[in-house]
């Protein structure tokens, strides 16, 4: 089409520099009396006829490229909904696969560990058990991930400032810092924190797992801090840390899944923590963000549109 198009231009041109040939070639021989005028009509008809060609040429070429747009951009959708639709069959397979062995393997190496064994079949037992239990809780994520996509939202009004207390207050109570600070810094003053439209119980479990995540990647003496602010027309809430840091280049792909950075491999963990967290919030149309300093520390952002 657009090789048509280029064409039909040239072509016009082509016409008029000819039409003004012959107009001169006509006026010189004095079979035109006035060959201005003559041109100046003939040109105003073919201008106008050409431009109203032009405008139907360039029309049909707006409407063919919106129309393959909308077929470009259904099937796109077609195929995202296909990749979906398919990686949660996968997941629910290898959930179904992997729950009755692994059951029965924890089962029987909790039967192994209660009797009377020697410190080296002790220890490989208990080591066996706790890969059992890892890939256990992997598979766990890995389902919640998936069922998050097809999960119907139960909205409510949250207190955000409210929840990141709760959560705060239960992280201090069950758990030994380890000698780490953890702070919560939310605005009380020109007005507090906006309330946002949420499903409670999935942001308290996209927060918990950054602070989780925090506290995993920091050493004795460090500082965490969970903090909140409005900024436009998101309520934005902040883990921030004074631990490890983030290569940057890594920062790109730490929300992807099973994803393990160089400074976690003695880390427990599964990979699944920040892609759970990412699709909570993509969940209630917000977003995520990072700012990390090698050495320095690190800040994950969730922003959460306000209603």
């Amino acid at each position: 089409m657009k090789q048509r198009t280029n064409w039909l231009i040239g072509i016009s041109f082509l016409v008029v520099i000819l039409l003004m040939g012959v107009v001169f070639f006509l006026g010189r021989t004095g079979l035109i009396s006035n060959p201005v005028l003559y041109l100046r009509g003939r040109m105003t008809a073919l201008l106008l006829w050409g431009g109203v060609g032009m405008l139907f040429l360039f029309g049909g070429h707006a409407f063919l490229i919106a129309r393959r747009n909308r077929r470009t951009g259904k099937m796109l959708q077609d195929l995202k909904e296909m990749f979906y639709h398919n990686r949660r069959r996968f997941v629910q397979r290898l959930d179904h696969e992997l729950k009755n062995p692994l059951t029965a393997i924890r089962a029987g190496m909790t039967n192994i560990c209660s009797e009377s064994l020697s410190d080296y079949v002790a220890r490989e037992a208990a080591a066996v058990q706790s890969q059992a239990l890892r890939i256990s809780e992997l598979v766990a994520d890995l389902r919640k991930i998936a069922s998050l996509e097809e999960m119907a939202l139960d909205l409510t009004a949250v207190n955000l400032a409210d929840l990141l207390n709760e959560i705060v207050e239960g992280i201090k109570e069950g758990r030994d810092l380890g000698g780490r600070d953890l702070l919560l810094i939310t605005p009380s003053a020109p007005w507090p924190l906006p309330e946002v439209r949420g499903d409670p119980d999935l942001l308290l479990l996209a927060v918990h797992n950054l602070i989780d995540n925090a506290l995993k990647f920091t050493q004795p003496g460090d500082t965490v801090e969970v903090r909140a602010h409005e900024e436009g027309k998101y309520v934005v809430i902040e883990v921030a840390d004074t631990g490890w840091g983030i290569p940057p280049t890594e920062q790109g792909r730490v929300w992807e899944e099973l994803y393990r950075g160089t400074q976690s491999h003695n880390v427990p963990g599964s990979g699944l923590g920040l892609p759970l967290v990412k699709s909570i919030v993509e969940k209630h149309g917000g977003k995520v963000g990072l700012l990390s300093k090698p050495g320095q520390g690190s800040v994950f952002s969730l922003f959460l549109p306000q209603p």
